[in-house]
């Protein structure tokens, strides 16, 4: 591969990378695809390590002095590299592999804290990206500003394992709870393309459960996204995100952020004995 993209400022080739990927996981749509078993009911499919060496290609080529961690490959690149981009592939694989296009492409440079990141959307062609300052989505060629907004009251539910706040917090709790029902309608789409949507102002928020997920492969570029659109993002106890905070809550405004709070940390009923 030549290096094209080397004048490219960071968010450009985060940009490009997410591109690149989400051309090989659009070509490879609805083929019978081979499966690599991750175990605990997980895996990946050719589509996930074929788009993660298109996006590698495409970092390596304009950065070859950092680091990338992939979901699929792991780590590369100097040991010594400071910086390091963070990729995720095909997040929405078990979507993907069912023929259902909720999927997305994350690639995030982490240098300090993740803050350009981009996030495509394989399907609809639009690319949520962000130099760490402004939030824009570029579709047609053409860039336009994020603006959250809670008007949708959709909230994005991740009701994948583990479940590692159980039995305190459990995010599946948060859909029967009284004062959800009357704010927000659920939505689930196992994938972090949902975290572009709050910062687009297509939800009101996201709920997952986990632990540190600031510098997670599947997380960092949506959170960066929802940051610099100026979405409030805390752990699920309200606290910052980072080696002690866990789950992740990402809201379009501090109403809906404070409403999300106050259910969640709402005594938890236990069920009726039969």
């Amino acid at each position: 591969m030549t290096n094209s993209y080397a004048t490219e400022d960071d968010a450009g080739v985060a940009t490009a990378a997410a591109r690149a990927g989400a051309h090989v996981v659009r070509g490879m749509f609805g083929r019978r695809l081979t499966r690599i078993d991750k175990g605990a009911g997980d895996f990946a499919t050719a589509a996930d390590v074929e788009a993660e060496k298109a996006i590698v290609g495409v970092i390596r080529a304009a950065r070859p002095d950092d680091a990338v961690l992939g979901e699929e490959g792991g780590r590369q690149g100097p040991a010594t590299a400071v910086r390091e981009w963070l990729v995720d592939p095909l997040c929405g694989t078990l979507n993907y592999a069912a023929g259902t296009m909720a999927v997305a492409v994350n690639v995030a440079l982490r240098d300090g804290a993740a803050a350009v990141a981009a996030v495509a959307d394989p399907f609809s062609g639009e690319v949520f990206h962000t130099d760490g300052e402004t939030a824009r989505v570029r579709h047609e060629g053409a860039d336009t500003g994020l603006a959250p907004t809670s008007a949708s009251r959709l909230v994005d539910v991740n009701l994948d394992p583990p479940f590692c706040g159980a039995p305190d917090f459990r995010a599946v709790d948060l859909l029967a709870h009284p004062l959800f029902a009357e704010r927000f309608r659920a939505r689930v789409v196992s994938s972090t393309l949902a975290l572009a949507w709050v910062a687009a102002g297509r939800r009101a928020a996201y709920v997952t459960d986990g632990g540190d997920l600031s510098a997670s492969v599947h997380f960092a570029a949506g959170i960066a996204l929802c940051r610099a659109a100026g979405c409030v993002v805390t752990g699920v106890d309200g606290g910052p995100l980072g080696r002690t905070g866990r789950g992740l809550v990402a809201a379009a405004d501090a109403g809906t952020h404070e409403t999300l709070m106050s259910v969640i940390h709402a005594p938890r009923r236990e069920p009726h004995p039969r």
